[in-house]
């Protein structure tokens, strides 16, 4: 099926869009949601949150920052608790 015949229909019948996939064609446009379903269709697939995406980088960025007794700053700038930062670090 031609893409602008689905575009059109979607554009006239907002409402009749699966969720959350009107939500993501509200957000970034038709264009992404082809390219997602490109991708993405007919796969199961769990969608975490972006702090879990992002965590593994959010730690580089903690061991870049650690100056051995900036815990408490660290903990407030990133969002950790001081607890795991200790073991992330593998400090007592």
């Amino acid at each position: 099926m031609d893409k602008s015949v689905l575009h059109q229909a979607a554009l006239r019948h907002p409402s009749k869009i699966m969720q959350p996939y009107d939500t993501i064609m509200g957000l970034h446009g038709f264009d992404a949601i082809c390219a997602f379903t490109e991708h993405l269709g007919g796969l199961t697939v769990y969608v975490p949150s972006m702090r879990t995406i992002f965590v593994r980088c959010l730690e580089a960025e903690v061991r870049n920052d650690f100056k051995g007794c900036n815990l408490a700053a660290l903990s407030r700038k990133y969002g950790f608790t001081e607890r795991y930062l200790r073991r992330m670090l593998g400090k007592p």
